[in-house]
Order: C-alpha cells, then sequence, then structure tokens
C-alpha cells in the first residue's frame, strides 16, 4: 500500500540513538519509520510490496534475424499521410523490427547494446505503448472446441514460467515484474518522450502508483478512459456489481515540460454542423465567427491554427 512520510531533515534523539545501535548490534530489523528517516531516497509516496528492489536487469544477448520481409508496394499518392508507413520497405538501422524474446532482456539489450547508440542518434525513442497482461490469476489453461469435441488445454512449460513470475504471489509478484521494466522504458525514453500504458481495474492504481514513482509525478500526463463495451450485459450478470465496461491507458511524459502532443480532431456531429453557416469552394463548412469576432481577429486566429 502506498505509504505517507514526510521528506524534511530530522535530528535522532540520544534515546533513539541508543534503540538503534542496539537493534543493529543485535542483528534485527529497524523499525518502519527509520527507513524514511535515516537515508537521503525519500519520497512523499512509495509503493511498497514483498521483495521490492530497484535493481534492474542489465543482461546484454545478441539479436540474431528469423525472417526479414522487404516488399516494395505499389505507392498510391494519399492527400494526407496516416499513422503508418505503409510503403512495405525496411528502413536503415533499428527501426522496422518485430522483436520476439521476453521483452524484460530486450529492453536491457536494447538499453545497453551496440543498438543503443543507433536509437539515440536517430533522436531516441519518442513512445512507448504497452499492453501488459493485468487479468490477475489467469492460468493460461483453456477449453477448445474442435469439430464439436471440446478439448482441454493445459499450459505449457514457457506458460507456467510466466504464470509462476508474473501471478505466482499474485499483486506482488505482478508489481515486482511491470516495475523492473518501466525503468527500463523509462531510462530507453527520449528526454521528451512519452509512455502509454494500457491496463483495466484490477491494477490502474498499482500501476499509476508505481509510474508516479518511478517518472515522477508531474510526469503524469493525462488517464484516457476508454469503452470497451456499449451493452451493460445481463441483469444476472451485473446484479451483485457495477459493470465493467471501461479500460484505462495512463501516459506520462519523460520531461514534464518537453513532450510532443499531437491534436486530434474527430469527424464533427450534424449537430456540431448545424452550428455552421455554409461552405467553402472547396466544400468545407465554416462557422459565422464574424458574430463574434472582428474580421481581423478571426484572420489572426485562423494564422495561429485556433480555428480549424
Amino acid at each position: 500500500m502506498p505509504r505517507n512520510h514526510h521528506s524534511e531533515s530530522y535530528d535522532l534523539s540520544d534515546a533513539e540513538k541508543r534503540d538503534l545501535v542496539q537493534l543493529i548490534n543485535a542483528g534485527k530489523p529497524l523499525p518502519e519509520k527509520y527507513r524514511f528517516i535515516l537515508f537521503a531516497d525519500k519520497r512523499e509516496v512509495e509503493l511498497v510490496w514483498n521483495g521490492k528492489s530497484r535493481e534492474v536487469c542489465t543482461t546484454v544477448l545478441p539479436f540474431q534475424t528469423l525472417e526479414h520481409i522487404d516488399e516494395p508496394r505499389k505507392e498510391a499518392k494519399q492527400e494526407e499521410p496516416g499513422l503508418f508507413d505503409t510503403r512495405g520497405r525496411q528502413l536503415r538501422g533499428w527501426t522496422n523490427k518485430l522483436i520476439w524474446g521476453d521483452n524484460k532482456l530486450i529492453l536491457s539489450s536494447l538499453k545497453s547494446g551496440a543498438l543503443r547508440r543507433q536509437i539515440e542518434d536517430a533522436g531516441g525513442l519518442k513512445l512507448i505503448y504497452i499492453d501488459p497482461p493485468f487479468d490477475v490469476g489467469a492460468d493460461f489453461s483453456m477449453d477448445i472446441e474442435i469439430g464439436g469435441e471440446t478439448f482441454h488445454k493445459e499450459p505449457n512449460l514457457l506458460e507456467q514460467i510466466a504464470y509462476r513470475d508474473t501471478w505466482g504471489r499474485g499483486a506482488d509478484s505482478f508489481i515486482a515484474m511491470i516495475y523492473e521494466r518501466l525503468i527500463l522504458m523509462r531510462d530507453l525514453l527520449a528526454e521528451d518522450g512519452s509512455i502509454y500504458v494500457h491496463c483495466d481495474w484490477r491494477v490502474n492504481a498499482h500501476i499509476r502508483a508505481a509510474m508516479d514513482e518511478i517518472f515522477g509525478r508531474p510526469g503524469f500526463f493525462s488517464e484516457v478512459i476508454w469503452q470497451r463495451s456499449t451493452t451493460v450485459g445481463s441483469s444476472k450478470a451485473i446484479a451483485n456489481r457495477y459493470p465493467t465496461l471501461n479500460d484505462y491507458i495512463l501516459a506520462y511524459n519523460r520531461d514534464c515540460e518537453r513532450f510532443t502532443f499531437n491534436k486530434i480532431y474527430t469527424p464533427p456531429s450534424e449537430e456540431y454542423k448545424a452550428r455552421f453557416r455554409d461552405k467553402d469552394e472547396h466544400g468545407y463548412y465554416y462557422w459565422n465567427t464574424l458574430a463574434t469576432y472582428s474580421e481581423e481577429t478571426f484572420n489572426r486566429l485562423k494564422a495561429e491554427g485556433k480555428l480549424r
């Protein structure tokens, strides 16, 4: 659970000093309060769990190419660029790579390996999006229907190891897993980079507390709440609780003063269009802002990109 503590300096009394000496000489653990008093690494709020460690993986493994796909596609002229490069051509260096393996080892190899220089020379990683497992208690077993028959699939060895490491001790093991990886991701991010973490109601609070600690509370940028279902289910399914319809995306910046945010525009609704007066020569609606602004102010706001 998050623990509150003060960050100001604290002078030990003679009695406290004697108690500490006696505990240390006896080889006994110190009371929890002294951890925050004696050590400089203080935080206003900290997420504490069994076995917490700030050590991260430093392994560097070589990347081996298993498959290379580089098929040029017919390039169609687009009026506006899309989100992804659809040309199908391999760019130079470290881009356009699908890397298979344990993401902790991959992150560690990217951070400390040969690709780190290439990444930084290209401007660094500007954006990281992760969708970690958050279905606490999943055991990777499932029932599969084939030809009208149902077969029960037990988890294989890799899945059993993943379950043990991620959920074996419940929330403690999950937080330990995600905490180490988030530290590696923070260290890989460019100074003006951002990270988006997808989670659900089960681990939202834990991940946010961990990210506050790793990125700093000022690094919190936004929480995107999106509705993943438009139905509330049957009354029987939700009789004992509210329906679960939303997932969450926590957004943090490496530097709260330097980050990139591209404005998002959505198609206007018919009700919104009703506020517009007419269409211009290109078929776009425009709003009768001259009733509110002078022509000079209107042109200035339009030039500044504040009217669209």
